[in-house]
């Protein structure tokens, strides 16, 4: 049961405040809880497990994990004003959100999600290439590569202009594409946790055709570790279809991903 949330007016200065401080703790738990697990489990629990695994063999260099939750602070921070508007337009019926699960056929839930992903990646794509823009890059992205090794942390880990750009795209969806608001929920935990997974600098998928099909298509921690090492391949969010379709793949992924599903 969702509680009737039109009873407060978020366009009041301190309903809006508190409505951020809300969105802010969750956005800031989902974060570290998730990233937390993701780290214990393969960097402290299970280590001599998955360090076969593990693409980077340096150590992380000292204070990194604080910097870029730092950096992952603010981009919460960013997310949530930004969720807080959304809900701003929500209340004032300019998006196509909806609370009634049966207001549109059940099958429409996942369909909406999936739409909602593709909307995102393909965005996501073409604002990380124009972000590699040489005079782009020195303003807005360089904060993020700042990760030479990425973790579980670097997820999140964005200049404040990245994060503005990058949490736009949300609200632009809703206001066309309708979606249930825990199908919204479930897209944004879907996001923190692949971020959490490209980021890891461990490839977590199986040793089996199903992990090959889903590390050739669907965006592990080889993919993206070949982004942070060469710079000019590998932009995609979720999936590898853009990344194909716009000859930005590396050309020693395929090769990479093979033999570390041989070990």
């Amino acid at each position: 049961m969702i509680p009737n949330v039109f009873n407060f007016d978020f366009t009041e200065p301190i309903v809006f405040f508190w409505l951020c401080i809300v969105i802010f703790v969750i956005v800031i738990f989902r974060y570290f809880l998730l990233a937390s697990i993701f780290h214990v489990y393969f960097y402290l629990w299970k280590p001599e497990k998955w360090q076969i695994r593990k693409l980077n063999k340096k150590q992380y260099p000292p204070k990194q994990f604080r910097k870029e939750m730092f950096w992952s602070l603010i981009t919460s921070l960013i997310f949530s004003i930004i969720g807080a508007f959304s809900a701003v337009l929500w209340q004032k019926g300019f998006t196509a959100i909806y609370l009634d699960i049966n207001a549109y056929p059940l099958i429409w839930f996942p369909i909406s999600i999936l739409l909602s992903m593709f909307i995102h990646e393909t965005y996501y794509y073409w604002l990380h290439r124009w972000m590699h823009q040489p005079k782009i890059y020195k303003i807005v992205h360089y904060v993020h590569h700042e990760s030479k090794i990425t973790s579980a942390w670097t997820a999140f880990s964005f200049h404040p202009i990245e994060g503005i750009l990058e949490a736009l795209i949300m609200p632009a969806i809703v206001i066309f594409l309708p979606m249930h608001i825990y199908a919204i929920v479930i897209h944004l935990t879907i996001m923190t946790i692949t971020a959490a997974i490209n980021h890891l600098d461990i490839e977590i998928y199986p040793r089996n055709l199903f992990g090959n099909l889903l590390g050739k298509y669907m965006i592990g921690a080889t993919h993206h570790s070949h982004h942070h090492k060469y710079y000019r391949y590998n932009y995609g969010l979720y999936f590898t279809f853009w990344d194909k379709l716009g000859k930005t793949e590396s050309p020693n992924f395929t090769k990479e991903f093979e033999e570390r599903e041989e070990m």
